[in-house]
């Protein structure tokens, strides 16, 4: 029923809304979070927000140096654990240790990424991009079953992206062994994925009160971009050839607090209580995309398919043994 319940709820927020103001006056003491990527860009301000609630967040690094600079300064109790997202023995290792501590998890925020890199192969001959946004987090939260079932009503949210417009899944050669790789196609099945992976989620674990949501943060500046050069982000139109910012691109694009803001509300809101398996955009459910969306908003079909959903929770499985 995704693709029939996306539709705006009038949520009362919007584009520029910020992290600080979703979290608002929240008392999360005593509640537990993980934020993978959560020592940069919209990450970082993910875990500033939660932890500034009071909320108790892990944060698993595959820099553990970088993230303690990045995190020196957040308020609130802050764990960092070693986990390479590319690597499934090291994510398996993290969502076991996590598991055998016996503490519910509250909310599991799949925020990490990476986008248009060059081709990279990881674990089985799997693309890079596939295997960091997608497979990486499955396993993450498979692994962490039993501590979110154990919450009592769990939130988990993906880090999709309005990119999943650029393709979906490549049903037939996701890795790209028999067709030619194109980073943007390999990016935009990527987030893709991370969309029908929350709602089959959804799906599955909604009955023992898990539910999960995907989340196009919005276009900002961050470390996402770091494969891009200048050259590609001026044809793009993000930048001027003078290498500024446009008037029109720094007016659409997003601070990282406000970048963080869905991804927030998705975890926290009460608005969304039975709404699970949808994806969301400018604090709100995002819209069906018709013939007449813009290409930067609304969530295409193929992203909210309850039979792509199936099909990929299929294949993954059989692609993680």
């Amino acid at each position: 029923m995704a693709a029939q319940d996306q539709h705006s709820i009038g949520s009362g927020y919007g584009g520029k809304t910020t992290a600080r103001e979703i979290v608002g006056g929240m008392d999360l003491t005593g509640r537990n979070y993980v934020v993978t990527g959560g020592y940069s860009g919209i990450g970082l301000e993910t875990v500033r927000a939660l932890a500034g609630a009071g909320g108790h967040v892990t944060v698993p690094a595959r820099s553990r140096g970088k993230a303690q600079e990045a995190l020196a300064g957040v308020a609130g109790l802050v764990v960092i654990a070693d986990m390479d997202l590319a690597d499934i023995a090291s994510v398996r290792r993290f969502a076991a240790d996590y598991a055998a501590a016996g503490k519910p998890l509250h909310g599991l925020v799949n925020n990490a990424g990476v986008m248009a890199c060059p081709l990279t192969r990881v674990g089985k001959d799997w693309e890079y991009q596939f295997a960091v946004c997608h497979l990486g987090h499955f396993a993450l939260t498979v692994g962490l079953e039993a501590s979110l079932k154990a919450a009592g009503g769990a939130r988990v949210v993906a880090l999709s992206s309005i990119g999943h417009a650029r393709s979906d899944i490549q049903w037939d050669d996701p890795h790209f062994h028999q067709h030619a790789y194109e980073k943007w196609t390999a990016y935009g099945q990527a987030k893709t994925a991370d969309a029908l992976f929350a709602l089959g989620l959804d799906t599955r674990w909604q009955g023992d009160g898990v539910c999960a949501f995907s989340v196009h943060p919005g276009g900002i500046f961050t470390p996402l971009q770091r494969h891009l050069a200048d050259e590609e982000m001026i044809a793009l139109g993000w930048k001027a050839p003078d290498g500024s910012i446009p008037p029109a691109v720094a007016a659409m694009f997003k601070s990282p607090e406000a970048g963080a803001a869905t991804s927030l509300w998705c975890l926290l809101s009460p608005q969304l209580d039975g709404r699970g398996g949808v994806y969301c955009e400018d604090c709100d459910i995002a819209e069906l995309a018709t013939d007449a969306s813009p290409r930067w908003a609304h969530v295409r079909p193929w992203a909210c398919s309850d039979e792509g959903a199936a099909r990929l929770w299929d294949m993954t499985v059989a692609m993680l043994g």
